[in-house]
């Protein structure tokens, strides 16, 4: 039936109206080049700002602030890389690779640490570690030393930061290079073995080079979260240019200044993006046979190497998602009437109104979007969808001055028109509202909604497209009526990915939203800021509980793709 309808509509391709060089897929390539240049207009800003004359502010800021940003945010980078590489690579080889007490729990254990913003463990460790913390207090009694009498690293610097967002970000390296391990070639692993290599040998010379790209990707994104950071620096005491472009905004009132440190930043960005392309494009590496569909050989390990294995998985886990959790539990529990109070209900209704508003919006712009291209996958629909989807690897911060900007000129110009010609004054109708604080939402977070409808809709074939326009369907109707019940799965995803997103997000929302309206991001900052940790301790876990939904969805998703045989040798 359905390929009979095929055929009908071949034939009277002709004389159909709305096929897919019609004016109907015209509409839908117009609306998303619109639409797609909107959500780009927070970029485009701070790109055309960096060259407007800031004053004698700049050279302030050139000659006293910012070698110390620049310094602080390429020592972040450099560490935190280093420490995601060691850790996801790492981790990703054992549960693999390896066979130990524990790995097949540590495949999904080890994304766990996602569901917790930086911030947050910053928060938590700093009262975990500080002198009268438990820690301290523990080691004190159990040696009788006083103060002085010891040394102990001072986890609120640049170290403590790293150490932090390390075990934090590292998932972002574990899942891409744990995917790249699983669609290795075993011919070449078994020859490697059949050779007599060990298998840290066999990892370093064959696993490692294979899955390279991959790990580069991880690591690109690991970074851009790394400089996205504001809440884990601005608690440490560490300059970088996101603290940088909030002071400068709000503590000396200079956009243009704000604008051309938010462009210094995006140079690192641009920078970290080109590495991502750069390797996302090899990696379909092709290495030959079909030895990538054949069961991968582990290695069973014994002794100290397996327990070796299992300790660094767990210390990962335990230091990454259940000692923050374990800590803010027991803080909610003995404050339970503060940490859990009438504020703590209203924030958690701003947080749920505005995420799920930013979501509903990021899905129907994804969805035009990407049903755009499907239309037209001509050059200007995918480069504008490109460009609009951008947004996911530009700072909060970033954004948020690239909205605020225009948005307080629009502003500023009907006031004024207003005045002239009325004599009254309209006050703030963009830049301060609800409106600009989820279009802030939709650019940053729009990539997440984007990816996951591209990829749902590409798995629909375009026969079912074909047939519907031979029964006179529309575009919008087969969207509608055929696409999107399809995709209902995916849909729902999308939604709560970007939900989860913007709940979590912290410098944005600093930085945009309305007077006296914060949510529990910002209410966590605010507390812990003042060190008043315990109280925040509700708020913090409901974003930790929240965030464990991707990280639901994620665990769920890996199924093992390939099937691992257990004869391998230690």
């Amino acid at each position: 039936m359905i390929q009979n309808l095929i055929e009908l509509t071949k034939k009277n391709r002709l004389f159909n109206s709305k096929t897919s060089n019609g004016s109907g897929s015209g509409w839908w390539n117009i609306w998303t080049v619109i639409i797609a240049l909107l959500v780009s207009i927070p970029i485009v800003t701070v790109a055309a700002n960096i060259f407007i004359p800031s004053g004698d502010i700049w050279q302030h800021l050139a000659s006293t602030v910012l070698p110390e940003y620049v310094k602080n945010s390429f020592l972040l980078m450099v560490g935190v890389g280093t420490g995601v590489f060691i850790i996801g690579v790492g981790s990703a080889w054992l549960v693999t690779m390896c066979r130990f007490p524990g790995s097949k729990w540590f495949n999904w254990m080890l994304i766990l640490p996602m569901a917790v913003p930086a911030y947050l463990m910053a928060y938590t460790y700093t009262d975990f570690l500080t002198y009268t913390g438990p820690l301290q207090s523990l080691l004190r009694d159990l040696t009788g030393w006083g103060l002085g009498d010891y040394y102990f690293p001072n986890v609120r610097s640049i170290g403590g930061a790293i150490i932090m967002m390390s075990f934090v970000f590292f998932p972002y390296v574990y899942l891409l290079t744990r995917a790249a391990f699983l669609e290795q070639s075993s011919s070449l692993l078994e020859a490697s073995r059949s050779l007599g290599a060990t298998p840290l040998q066999s990892f370093y010379k064959i696993a490692l080079p294979l899955a390279r790209p991959s790990i580069a990707a991880g690591m690109a994104l690991a970074l851009m979260e790394t400089l996205n950071d504001f809440g884990t620096v601005d608690y440490f005491g560490v300059q970088t240019f996101t603290t940088g472009i909030y002071r400068t905004w709000f503590g000396l009132g200079e956009r243009a200044a704000a604008a051309q440190l938010s462009g210094f930043l995006l140079l690192f960005i641009l920078f970290l993006i080109l590495i991502e392309r750069l390797s996302r494009s090899k990696i379909n590496i092709q290495q030959g046979g079909t030895g990538r569909f054949k069961r991968l050989s582990v290695y069973n390990l014994k002794g100290w190497k397996a327990w070796g294995a299992t300790l660094f998985c767990s210390l990962t886990v335990l230091i990454g998602f259940f000692i923050p959790v374990a800590i803010l539990t027991e803080m909610m529990i003995s404050n339970f009437s503060k940490a859990v109070d009438s504020r703590f209900i209203q924030f958690s209704i701003n947080t749920i109104m505005v995420a799920s508003i930013a979501g509903i919006f990021a899905l129907l712009v994804a969805l035009i979007m990407a049903y755009g291209v499907r239309l037209n996958p001509n050059y200007l629909t995918k480069i504008s969808t490109r460009i609009g989807s951008m947004g996911y690897a530009i700072p909060g911060s970033v954004i948020a001055v690239g909205i605020l900007i225009p948005f307080g000129w629009v502003d500023n110009s009907i006031d004024s028109w207003l005045r002239e010609n009325v004599g009254i004054s309209s006050g703030l109708i963009l830049s301060g509202t609800i409106f600009a604080l989820i279009f802030a939402y939709v650019v940053r977070f729009l990539a997440v909604a984007y990816n996951t409808v591209e990829a749902s809709l590409g798995k629909i074939t375009h026969n079912m497209d074909e047939a519907a326009e031979g029964m006179g369907y529309s575009f919008g109707k087969i969207l509608r009526k055929i696409h999107m019940p399809m995709m209902s799965g995916s849909l729902f995803a999308a939604i709560m990915l970007v939900v989860v997103d913007v709940i979590k997000e912290l410098p944005a929302t600093l930085i945009v939203r309305p007077f006296n309206f914060d949510t529990l991001a910002v209410q966590v900052y605010r507390l812990a800021s003042d060190e008043r940790l315990a109280e925040s301790s509700g708020a913090a876990l409901a974003i930790i509980l929240v965030g464990l939904v991707p990280v639901i969805i994620l665990s769920r998703s890996i199924a093992k793709t390939r099937k691992m045989s257990d004869d391998g040798k230690s």
